[in-house]
């Protein structure tokens, strides 16, 4: 269920310790709040629904799939639906593709949700095996459902934008250059990364 704020507040304190830019930001911006999410298949078949459309439109795709197939839209239900009625409830051809195949891996047993490897990367590995779900949406996953202490999205542009403000950087960091400015965080980057969202817009900064 991701960090507790315990967790993020102990991660950053040890950041801010030897690093003083992000002393300077948390005493400007204060303590971001958790983002939680449930373990789990159907956090995942959400992640899929919720590409590339607004949260608005997410939620009404998915409150038309759990009334069609049932509560957290079990896998074995949207597998046998049909296409057309699954097109009905605002999932395109692309989208029916992607969680189609998430469903087929979680029921084969193939991917083991509950069971996933300790590595982070050997987890991020399985996880992008599901179409549709690359390195990004993996990393969130890890992060904001299981609450993995070190997990550091640097290819993602918020994150990329907040690391900048938060050193106080001329331009926005490339991925390779923000996974290198967080390598001395390690083991608290998730906490990080949580803290580059809060300060994306924040007038604080």
């Amino acid at each position: 269920m991701g960090l507790s704020a315990r967790q993020i507040e102990q991660g950053l304190a040890a950041i801010g310790a030897i690093e003083p830019a992000m002393a300077r930001a948390l005493a400007a911006c204060g303590y971001p709040e958790p983002r939680l999410r449930p373990t789990g298949y159907a956090t995942l078949l959400r992640t899929i629904v919720g590409q590339q459309v607004s949260v608005a439109a997410a939620s009404s795709v998915w409150a038309r799939l759990e009334a069609l197939l049932g509560a957290a839209v079990p896998p074995e239900a949207l597998l046998a639906a049909e296409f057309d009625a699954l097109r009905a409830c605002g999932l395109s051809r692309q989208k029916q593709g992607y969680a189609r195949s998430l469903c087929e891996l979680v029921v084969a047993g193939t991917l083991d949700l509950d069971n996933l490897p300790e590595d982070d990367e050997a987890a991020i590995a399985q996880l992008i095996q599901i179409k549709g779900i690359g390195r990004w949406s993996a990393e969130i996953y890890l992060l904001f459902a299981e609450g993995r202490p070190d997990i550091w999205p640097a290819g993602d542009l918020a994150v990329q934008v907040g690391i900048g403000k938060i050193l106080g950087l001329a331009q926005r960091p490339s991925e390779k250059e923000t996974r290198a400015l967080a390598e001395a965080w390690r083991p608290h980057r998730g906490a990080a990364a949580i803290f580059t969202w809060h300060c994306y817009n924040n007038a604080a900064l």
